[in-house]
């Protein structure tokens, strides 16, 4: 799978707390099914809860969502696009430590393709599927998000392929 590696990255590479401490990110994939069909293909999907947890956070939770939405519209845009899996795709909880900081805890409903064809040469070979991409790419390779005068985070553009 290479979803959760790729939201790790954009987003400890996004969000200033996560950039100076990337451990306080925690990912994991949950209730994973892997669905293949009853042709000769070889090729399946996998479909998956990504629970993301930032731990300690002191930051402003608006920085996490954008730029996750970020990296769900080219990722996942059917998490926003599909009007039923709009309204749960996206979860969230929030435990408040103190006054200070929060945890909070993400689930994303996320799947990835994976093609396995045989080569001339007869071996398998497997290759992870970017996904459709519905609308015009981002126009803009670098983005800052702003609160007023202060920076709550800045990332690239994500990648379109995995």
């Amino acid at each position: 799978m290479y979803k959760p590696n790729s939201l790790r990255q954009h987003l400890a590479a996004a969000i200033p707390d996560l950039q100076r401490d990337p451990d306080r990110l925690l990912v994991f994939a949950d209730e994973g099914n892997v669905v293949a069909s009853a042709t000769a293909s070889l090729s399946f999907e996998y479909r998956f809860k990504l629970n993301l947890i930032v731990t300690d956070y002191a930051g402003d939770a608006d920085a996490i969502m954008v730029a996750l939405i970020a990296w769900l519209k080219v990722h996942q845009l059917d998490l926003m696009a599909n009007e039923e899996t709009r309204k749960h795709g996206i979860a969230f909880e929030v435990d408040f430590n103190n006054h200070e900081t929060v945890d909070i805890s993400i689930k994303l409903e996320l799947t990835e393709r994976v093609a396995v064809k045989t080569s001339e040469a007869g071996r398998l070979d497997i290759k992870h599927l970017a996904e459709i991409q519905h609308m015009p790419a981002y126009a803009d390779e670098f983005w800052k998000l702003y609160d007023g005068e202060k920076l709550l985070a800045e990332w690239r553009t994500p990648e379109t392929t995995p």
